[in-house]
């Protein structure tokens, strides 16, 4: 019979004088976990833990021959799996607790230090007196949560979102059924085309100039924003004391040649460590990304959740998963490629900590750090430059919801985990999270921290790449206006002109591209399709227009090169006028993926630059 306690003693004193007393820690480590607790006030195991001084396992030995109370065995003494039915597995996951017996009208809850045991009896409303507390290792405990909830942490994975909000309904509409749609839809243009060609050109051609107008009005609003706005003072810093436990979530998926790096990266950070916790998401079969994360020396702040089996196999699906596994009260989200500034995520507690609670997501600035490469490089570069240092915050700043980019992202838990996380189906999950914050009365703000990304920098990848990102915008443009109604309710009129505005002018402008590239005859002296309806010079000054549009976003992107590091772009600004129709590849790719495979997720490979720097440097 184990012996149990219903209270765990404080152990802050008393437990680091035991661990110095039985040779578990030096007296040096542990003054310096004491220290780093009281700064922090953070728990003197979470510090040693994190410092590397004892393991969570270890922790748990030491835990259980301080309080008198012997280490369960639960191969020997296995749960009783009706009682964990009780209680919401996120949570017992979330604090590592395992509900085991129940005798006389107490339940023993299984946990791996006595900090979990009393977080975990804080979340709860009930009586706190009818539990025990025994201990377990920590592997232990968390390999049985996993494989015991596994069905249903699986199935949660992919349906998080109220299916009312989400686009996985669309799996019960066959491929064959919008197969057919599709085909009809086209068989009517093509018939329109042939009886009135240049009738139906004109349409296209008024709907490309409207959205060509409203696109041109809103990027420069936002660039007036932005460029005109008062110097700011940075917000106060956080308390030392007060600082949030941060998780941050980084999906891998078969990762060889990044892997390193970006642990190399990520060792920069200066955050606390004791109040870190970076997850390192990887999919049950992808072998190739766990042999390499195996061969790594994880610090203790950083470990790996694999994902299980599941469809879809999506990012947004691998983070709904992992989000359960987090410790943190902020949510930050990184990509394989990404390389952060060593001080982003005290950044990133100074907003949150000086912001009001209708603030709850934080985007960051990204960078290339390849943008030497080559010209796509180069051009994508400089069109990230102008989204992320000036549009997007403008965008914010005319008080418009943002589609957010899909890494340095920061959330707070609660509000993220009340409105369900990401949607697992949609291929742009960043963009609809942004929106469906928006609706819930949440507010964004970009912050001025950067994070270096790896330009997609070879054609076709890149052209994969956009149409994953456009196919996603038509897909969270018709999953939120299932009810229009209920959208400008939820959202107001300006955030639903914004909504309008952004996804219907960016999704036009791609497929019409053609189109508007007809107007370029007129300014060269050619004939134009629309000279029988219009006249020659409301023709020329549509095309004049358009050149003026243009020289806009030419200054636009002239201006977000301009910062130091940026500058060695500002000569290829105007070659943007032939990357820009690249875009329109894109867009007849997502197209034709929207009606034949709308979950695909088209993944980008990562590590390309790596190639190319390891040539330079043999060739130098």
């Amino acid at each position: 019979m184990y012996a149990l306690k219903q209270q765990p003693l404080d152990t802050t004193s008393d437990f680091g004088r035991y661990l110095v007393d039985m040779g578990l820690v030096s007296p040096s480590a542990l003054i310096r976990a004491k220290s780093e607790c009281r700064e922090l006030n953070a728990s003197l195991q979470s510090c040693l833990e994190m410092q590397g001084a004892l393991s969570a396992d270890e922790l748990s030995e030491a835990s259980a021959s301080y309080l008198d109370l012997p280490l369960v065995e639960l191969t020997l003494s296995p749960p009783d799996p009706n009682l964990s039915a009780l209680f919401d597995p996120a949570l017992l996951i979330r604090y590592g607790v395992i509900p085991w017996r129940k005798t006389n009208r107490k339940t023993t809850l299984l946990c791996s230090n006595s900090e979990n045991y009393r977080d975990f009896l804080a979340r709860l409303d009930g009586d706190p007196s009818v539990f025990e507390f025994a201990i377990a290792k920590q592997s232990h405990i968390m390999n049985w949560l996993t494989g015991h909830h596994r069905d249903e942490l699986t199935r949660r994975a992919s349906a998080r979102v109220p299916e009312d909000e989400s686009c996985r309904g669309w799996e019960r509409h066959t491929s064959r059924r919008r197969l057919f749609a599709t085909i009809v839809g086209l068989l009517v243009v093509t018939l329109l085309v042939a009886l009135h060609p240049q009738a139906v050109f004109g349409l296209f051609a008024a709907w490309a100039v409207f959205t060509l107008v409203v696109s041109a009005v809103m990027r420069l609003a936002s660039y007036i924003s932005e460029v005109s706005k008062e110097q700011q003072d940075c917000p106060p810093p956080c308390p030392q004391n007060r600082l949030p436990h941060i998780s941050v979530l980084v999906p891998l998926f078969k990762e060889r040649e990044i892997a390193n790096v970006l642990l190399a990266r990520l060792m920069r950070l200066t955050y606390p460590k004791a109040l870190l916790d970076v997850v390192l998401v990887v999919e049950e079969s992808d072998e190739l990304t766990k042999s390499v994360l195996q061969a790594c020396s994880l610090p203790q702040w950083m470990r790996v959740v694999e994902v299980p089996e599941g469809t879809p196999k999506t990012k947004p699906r691998a983070m709904n998963y992992a989000l359960d596994f987090c410790k943190g009260d902020i949510i930050g989200i990184w990509d394989a490629e990404d390389a952060p500034a060593h001080d982003q995520l005290q950044i990133v507690a100074d907003h949150f900590h000086s912001a009001g609670e209708d603030l709850v997501c934080l985007q960051g600035i990204l960078d290339y750090y390849n943008s030497r490469q080559n010209w796509l490089a180069r051009c994508f570069t400089i069109e990230y430059a102008a989204w992320f240092r000036l549009i997007l915050p403008g965008m914010a700043r005319l008080g418009f919801a943002i589609p957010l980019g899909g890494t340095t992202l920061f959330f707070r838990r609660k509000p993220l985990e009340e409105i369900g996380g990401w949607d697992a189906h949609n291929v742009t999950e960043d963009a609809d999270l942004g929106f469906r914050l928006a609706r819930h009365g949440y507010r964004t703000d970009v912050i001025p921290t950067r994070t270096g990304e790896e330009a997609n920098c070879r054609l076709w990848p890149w052209v994969r790449q956009r149409s994953r990102w456009l196919k996603g915008y038509m897909v969270t443009y018709l999953v939120h206006m299932r009810s229009p109604r209920r959208l400008l309710r939820e959202v107001g009129l300006w955030r639903f002109i914004g909504f309008h505005a952004h996804f219907l002018t960016a999704l036009s402008q791609f497929v019409l591209a053609p189109v508007l590239w007809s107007f370029w005859l007129v300014l060269f002296g050619l004939p134009h399709p629309l000279e029988a309806f219009i006249e020659r010079d409301l023709l020329l000054i549509l095309g004049l227009s358009f050149l003026g549009i243009e020289l806009i976003n030419a200054l636009i992107n002239a201006t977000a090169v301009s910062k130091p590091t940026l500058r060695h772009l500002f000569a290829w600004v105007p070659t943007m006028h032939f990357y820009y129709p690249l875009g329109a590849i894109a867009a007849y790719k997502a197209l034709f993926e929207l009606v034949v495979k709308p979950f695909y997720w088209d993944k980008t490979q990562h590590g390309i630059s790596l190639y190319h720097q390891k040539k330079v440097n043999k060739n130098s």
